[in-house]
């Protein structure tokens, strides 16, 4: 039996006891199989009757699940209303809320000036790769009414301007059932045999653009030894390095969009690109969001939210490191392919060092930070400035830095505009070594800028 929170229900009635019965947790037959995942709940039962597991974890896990249906008011009206769903699945304002979506999170890692094209300035285009005809949405995802492809949103952009021709180039996987067990690899011989029927078509063009990447099947939870999901390496998965190398043996210029799930280690891909975008899995809507950043209708302002390592060696990569990590590696560097926060855009920004309303705080007090950033160039863009905190002196290690906020703001040419955070005791706090949280007195780096890497700093 459990008890439900004291707070009522949204229309005021309440409920006092709910019976739950034991049964319930015990699986529906013997002879059932038990996968990893549900080793858990089999064992709940006796746990709990043997005291392993308090009967108040129980109680609370149960009434977390019960006030979300309280809330969703299940009890009250239990089916949902079809027609009201269907009505706003795939509609229009859900599919400008995923393109809108698209377009923020596409990150632009490198950029010679080729970007932004322009429609027409390349007679034709070939739209090349494992990922250029196919909508990625990601294993969480289910399937869209309408999903847009990047092919899909090239040739979109380019009708009546210029011709678009595409090839396979490779396959990841032999098939595109995400939620098969056993992950086969595309055959390579077949693949190469592609790899040069992509070459035929990359010819007749004057630009090429590159989707490469994941699929669903080799970016995806292990949840079983029957499902696996984990893989040993960073590398593109399959023959897709090879396409690659052909295509910039082409001498022809060439974008590479990376259409993915996870971080790449695409070291040679980002050095031999004229431009290099991530996409991630850009949903149903990716494809036009793709182009949009490929031809400048908008302008890229995406930042990583992760650290891109230059190989699987270099795990774990991550940018809040201790001042004594990564002593370094024979014939390698420690710096990593892109750093967390990093991503161009197609104007020029200039922020400001930090400025501190004060420049001493009482343990519970509070200091604003201002960071002014402007928009130095010909177009309107997005930058993300970002505010980093380092505690010089602690009782334990701390990290070199560590996020403490964000904003992204939208600016015209020419315009400036003062950022501004506000930083209280929780921001400093940390662990001591009685694992209490505490804030000590001392010294603070604050740092602002553009990623994690190119700041600029003062001392609270």
């Amino acid at each position: 039996e459990t008890r439900l929170p004291p707070a009522a229900p949204p229309d005021d009635r309440t409920i006092t006891r709910i019976a739950v019965a034991p049964t319930d947790l015990v699986p529906d037959s013997e002879n059932r199989t038990i996968d990893e995942g549900d080793e858990d709940f089999h064992t709940l039962v006796d746990s709990v009757r043997a005291g392993r597991v308090p009967e108040a974890a129980i109680d609370t896990a149960v009434r977390r699940m019960l006030t979300l249906k309280f809330r969703a008011g299940l009890f009250e009206q239990p089916f949902a209303d079809f027609a009201a769903a269907d009505a706003l699945t795939g509609n229009a304002e859900a599919r400008a809320l995923a393109l809108a979506a698209a377009r923020k999170a596409i990150v632009l890692l490198k950029n010679d000036g080729l970007l932004p094209l322009t429609p027409g300035a390349h007679r034709t285009v070939a739209v090349i790769g494992p990922n250029a005809a196919i909508a990625r949405l990601g294993g969480y995802s289910s399937f869209p009414r309408q999903s847009v492809t990047l092919l899909d949103g090239v040739r979109v952009t380019l009708e009546g301007k210029a011709d678009v021709v595409h090839a396979q180039g490779v396959f990841i996987t032999q098939s595109e059932d995400r939620s098969v067990d056993e992950v086969l690899l595309a055959d390579p011989a077949k693949n190469r045999q592609l790899i040069t029927e992509a070459v035929e078509v990359a010819k007749r063009a004057d630009l090429i653009v590159l989707a490469i990447g994941d699929t669903e099947q080799i970016t995806r939870e292990g949840f079983s030894k029957a499902h696996l999901g984990d893989r040993s390496s960073l590398d593109l998965v399959g023959e897709q390095d090879e396409l690659a190398a052909a295509m910039f043996a082409l001498g022809k210029p060439v974008v590479v969009v990376l259409i993915n799930g996870r971080p790449l280690a695409v070291v040679n891909v980002a050095t031999k690109a004229n431009a290099l975008i991530e996409a991630w899995y850009p949903g149903q809507e990716g494809g036009t969001a793709m182009a949009d950043v490929l031809f400048g209708t908008v302008n890229p302002g995406g930042k990583l939210p992760v650290t891109i390592a230059r190989s699987v060696g270099q795990l774990p990569v991550f940018y809040n490191v201790k001042p004594s990590a990564r002593r370094g590696y024979l014939f390698d560097t420690t710096e990593p392919l892109f750093p967390f926060g990093y991503g161009l855009s197609y104007t020029r920004f200039e922020l400001g060092a930090p400025q501190l309303s004060q420049a001493r705080i009482a343990r519970n007090g509070a200091v604003e930070v201002s960071v002014e950033v402007r928009n130095a160039g010909a177009r309107a863009g997005d930058e993300v400035v970002q505010l980093y905190v380092r505690d010089k002196v602690g009782s334990v290690t701390r990290p070199v830095k560590e996020l403490k906020g964000f904003q992204r703001v939208t600016l015209a040419p020419g315009e400036m505009k003062t950022v501004r955070f506000t930083l209280d005791e929780r921001t400093f706090r940390m662990w001591n070594a009685e694992m209490k949280r505490i804030v000590e007195p001392g010294e603070f780096e604050i740092m602002a800028g553009p990623n994690s890497v190119d700041v600029r700093s003062t001392t609270l």
